[in-house]
Formats: C-alpha cells, sequence, structure tokens
C-alpha cells in the first residue's frame, strides 16, 4: 500500500484482503513477488497470480473511484453553500477548502 495515499499497490494488498490472520507469507521477505508465495493455513487455496494481479486492479479501481466520489461530493457541497449565500471565506472556515 502507498503510505502516503493508502492506495493499493502490491498483490499483498489483495492476498491481505482475502482472508484474516497471517494465512501467508514470502519465502523472500526482500522480494514478495508472487514467485515467493507460500501459504501457511492449508484451508486456504493459493490464487493464482491472474487472480492476484485482478484483485490488485480491483482493489485500486474501487479506490480510485471512491477517491473521485469523494472529490465530486466536496465540490458539491461547496456549491451548495455557495448557492445558499456563504462566501468562500466561510466555506473555508467550515470545511477547511
Amino acid at each position: 500500500m502507498d503510505f502516503k495515499t493508502n492506495r493499493p499497490n502490491h498483490i499483498e494488498d489483495y492476498l491481505v484482503a482475502l482472508h484474516s490472520g497471517q494465512w501467508f507469507g514470502w519465502s523472500d521477505s526482500k522480494n514478495k513477488i508472487y514467485a515467493n508465495l507460500i501459504i501457511y493455513d492449508n484451508t486456504k487455496i493459493k490464487p493464482t497470480e491472474q487472480e492476484c494481479i485482478d484483485g490488485l486492479a480491483q482493489l485500486q479501481s474501487d479506490y480510485d473511484t471512491a477517491k473521485i466520489n469523494q472529490e465530486t461530493k466536496k465540490a458539491s457541497g461547496k456549491q451548495k453553500l455557495l448557492n445558499l449565500g456563504l462566501t468562500e471565506e466561510e466555506i473555508k472556515a467550515l470545511i477547511g477548502q
């Protein structure tokens, strides 16, 4: 995960979302690639590499959509406050924007 934005950016983000607990690990913790993925919990099935790629892409898409929706709602709310007669300064004081 990108620590500045919290946007998923590694298959590990997808794997963590699949199951709770320490069900997987890496044979080489400094080289976290699919080939080094190991499953600790024998009740869990190792996802395919493509499932990991697709799962990460879906997490990224969901994140991006949520971010856009948040920005859209914030802009919409700001416009509604302007329409009600508040000034830019008053809005900034209220919402910090």
